[in-house]
């Protein structure tokens, strides 16, 4: 056998110390510290003080006597059945017939689509901050920019934003840097999230903003032109709006540059491949949300706004802006031409405090849209937009009644003969989602519901929906 010398025995020693320690402190639960004593000693004398406890003596001591129940360590299988419990409790969109809409949409996403997003070259890229360097991402955005400009008709598109909220209020605040002006007006018809930031950023930016009513579901021309002035900037406008409902957006724009102010609409980029673009009808700024091009509802997020405007006002878009050019052998080359953030030369001049882009969810809607191409496009915004008529059409039938009756793409507002939430109420015991409650939101009656159809609502699935609200209001 062999004999170990004093070296290798002290080694030994310790081990066998050390697997005693193991195995005694398997026999109790232990916290996770991934720092030694001795590390947290050092921290303690940098701060200045002699224990956690004295670096936690803001904290109330009921909040520290606060027993979170934790359960003792577990195995990953354990986690994984455990969270599988989770996971249980919660109804997908393919476990229900959904019929919501309101600016967040269940549209079908091809597998191209996910099968190119998690390439790691553009899953893990973040923004390009050496741009050169990053010709595939710039290509990509570049790309991006050109099919909003292709479907608005509007002559230059930035990066992208965080959602249509956002690109809302940067459209006004571009507004007033054009005009000089400091008050916008915003139709009550838009998203009534993108109105709650807008006041947001309003206040802190000193804006003046006053809402314009709705009348039988768009924009109160009338109301519109009393309350424009010269001190106007913008007009906010949704077409399709949140009602669902087509603004005159043609008749809008001569209102708005009569007084010398700006027109701002938000648009469904699936809409724009059978209705006019907002370009053609004097739109100055157009702006909107990607998420239904090739971004799953997410619960919410993240998604991906967009904005775009006419040359003229480029040099006001926030965010960067990536341009094509030659390099110096003349190959094509990708740059960021534009690029007014507060990060870089500009510092206080910058055009935003929002200094990102939701490059990820930008690309999954350029690989949809140039996936579906125009005929492609056009036909799935053709499906909803005869499927949301016909699904309208069979619930009148049935004893509820449209709200409005100004022209709608793929949402429309029903108005029901009971209470809007005690319906929903029955019919999601069915798994049927048959749209959002509009009762909390100002404008609209409690009676009220937002109805969306889209390509994959089959016929099936609203004659079911058509034939269960029938049972439900003959009883």
């Amino acid at each position: 056998m062999k004999t170990l010398d004093k070296a290798e025995e002290k080694v030994h020693v310790k081990k066998t110390a050390d697997s005693e320690k193991n195995t005694e402190s398997h026999k109790r639960p232990i916290p996770y510290l991934p720092h030694t004593s001795e590390d947290r000693r050092a921290m303690l004398d940098f701060l200045g003080i002699s224990s956690v406890d004295e670096l936690l003596k803001n904290i109330p001591k009921e909040l520290k006597k606060c027993d979170l129940k934790l359960p003792v360590g577990k195995s990953e299988l354990e986690v994984l059945e455990e969270f599988k419990g989770f996971a249980k409790k919660n109804l997908s969109l393919s476990d229900v017939i959904s019929f919501c809409g309101g600016g967040v949409y269940n549209r079908y996403i091809p597998s191209v689509v996910d099968s190119i997003i998690s390439k790691g070259e553009f899953y893990t890229a973040y923004t390009p901050y050496q741009p050169e360097a990053s010709q595939g991402t710039l290509q990509a955005i570049y790309e991006f920019q050109t099919l909003i400009c292709n479907l608005t008709s509007m002559h230059a598109a930035n990066a992208s934003l965080y959602d249509a909220a956002t690109s809302s209020i940067e459209a006004a605040l571009m507004s007033k840097r054009i005009t000089g002006r400091n008050k916008i007006l915003i139709s009550k018809g838009i998203n009534p999230e993108a109105i709650s930031v807008c006041k947001t950023y309003a206040w802190g930016a000193g804006l003046k903003l006053e809402l314009v009513d709705c009348k039988d579901g768009i924009t109160d021309l009338a109301m519109l032109k009393k309350l424009l002035g010269e001190d106007t900037a913008c007009y906010v406008t949704a077409s399709p709006n949140f009602a669902g409902c087509l603004e005159p957006l043609d008749e809008i724009s001569e209102i708005i540059h009569g007084k010398g102010a700006k027109l701002i609409s938000l648009v469904d980029l699936i809409s724009l491949a059978v209705l006019k673009p907002p370009g053609e009808c004097g739109v100055d700024i157009v702006i909107g949300d990607g998420q239904a091009t090739g971004n799953l509802p997410n619960y919410g997020g993240p998604h991906v706004g967009f904005i775009g405007c006419k040359k003229e006002y480029i040099r006001q878009l926030p965010g960067r802006i990536v341009g094509l050019t030659k390099d110096m052998k003349g190959n094509r080359a990708y740059t960021l031409t534009l690029q007014t953030r507060e990060q870089h030369i500009r510092r206080e001049r910058a055009t935003s405090n929002i200094c990102t882009n939701q490059s990820l969810n930008a690309i999954a809607v350029l690989v949809y849209l140039s996936y579906m191409g125009p005929s492609g496009l056009r036909r799935i915004a053709e499906i909803s937009l005869n499927r949301a008529h016909y699904l309208a059409e069979k619930l009148v039938k049935a004893g509820c009644k449209l709200a409005f009756n100004s022209p709608f793409f793929n949402e429309f507002v029903l108005e029901l003969p009971v209470n809007a939430s005690d319906l929903i109420s029955k019919l999601s015991v069915k798994n049927i989602l048959p749209g959002l409650d509009l009762s909390h939101l100002d404008g609209y009656k409690s009676n009220q519901v937002l109805v969306c159809a889209t390509e994959m609502n089959s016929t099936e699935q609203m004659d079911y929906f058509v034939e269960t609200v029938n049972k439900i209001l003959s009883k």
